[in-house]
């Protein structure tokens, strides 16, 4: 097989999907790590099944949220259809993690030893759709003369190396502070109480965050990273109320129509 072919067999989901395609918010959800799934002709990459349950393949309960959160605020979302073990689609070609061979102290076998030729197939057959997939939702609305605000969904374990993380959600931003700056005083004023981390327990500044700082800030796109802990997402219930508060906590940010334009850092 060269390295034009696919790896995604007739019995394998597409590298992508969007829903909610004809919403008419001014919106674009993406959530890179959406999915745990492998193509057949990967096989399980060397884990058994009980590691494809866990974080180090996708994060968990970001499908759910995106659907509702989608229904919510009306807006169209694309969606990851592998795991990020495969390729790792908030990373850079030349990041060194696109196609990690360690993942939270766990050797991905299926990953190790890569030809250049196999590297290229994956690239090939699940990052360039995605990519193309978010180009072309973003192309329609400018043919509409829109500039849309970009969400991207992640969640986040509760527990790291021994340290309970603390936060409900972490809000991940750079230089472009229309959307972050509002939404975490919003979710702060929330009558639960949350705990809400600004670049907790990720940084919107790192390298790492490759969507966003592709596709949204380098087109100065109104724009925030939205990360969810897992055990309040994980269940359709937690998905449904986690996504009812962020329509809450973005309603008025998303109604600001001076938010629709491209930012211009100074």
């Amino acid at each position: 097989m060269n390295q034009t072919e696919s790896l995604i067999g007739p019995g394998d989901p597409p590298p992508c999907t969007v829903i909610n395609q004809q919403g008419q918010g001014k919106v674009l959800l993406v959530g890179d790590h959406a999915s745990n799934a492998l193509p057949q002709m990967l096989g399980n990459l060397g884990l058994d099944d009980t590691a494809l349950e866990q974080h180090i393949a996708y994060d968990i309960g970001t499908r759910k949220l995106i659907h509702h959160l989608s229904q919510h605020l009306d807006a169209p979302a694309v969606l990851a259809g592998y795991s990020r073990l495969v390729v790792d689609l908030n990373r850079s070609l030349e990041d060194e993690s696109l196609m990690p061979e360690v993942s939270d102290n766990t050797v991905i076998e299926g990953n190790l030893n890569m030809t250049t030729e196999h590297r290229n197939q994956r690239i090939h057959s699940f990052y360039t759709p995605y990519r193309k997939a978010i180009d072309g939702m973003l192309h329609g609305f400018r043919e509409n003369e829109i500039v849309p605000a970009f969400i991207a969904i992640h969640s986040f374990t509760p527990q790291m190396a021994d340290f309970a993380r603390p936060w409900h959600v972490g809000i991940l931003w750079d230089k472009d502070p229309r959307i972050p700056l509002p939404l975490m005083a919003n979710l702060r004023a929330h009558p639960d109480g949350f705990n809400i981390g600004d670049n907790e327990p990720y940084s919107g500044k790192h390298p790492a965050d490759y969507t966003i700082d592709h596709h949204a800030e380098a087109a100065g796109l109104p724009h925030v990273s939205i990360e969810i802990r897992q055990d309040l997402v994980n269940t359709e219930a937690g998905a449904e109320r986690w996504a009812t508060i962020l329509d809450d906590a973005l309603r008025d940010v998303l109604a600001d129509l001076d938010l629709y334009q491209v930012w211009q850092s100074i």
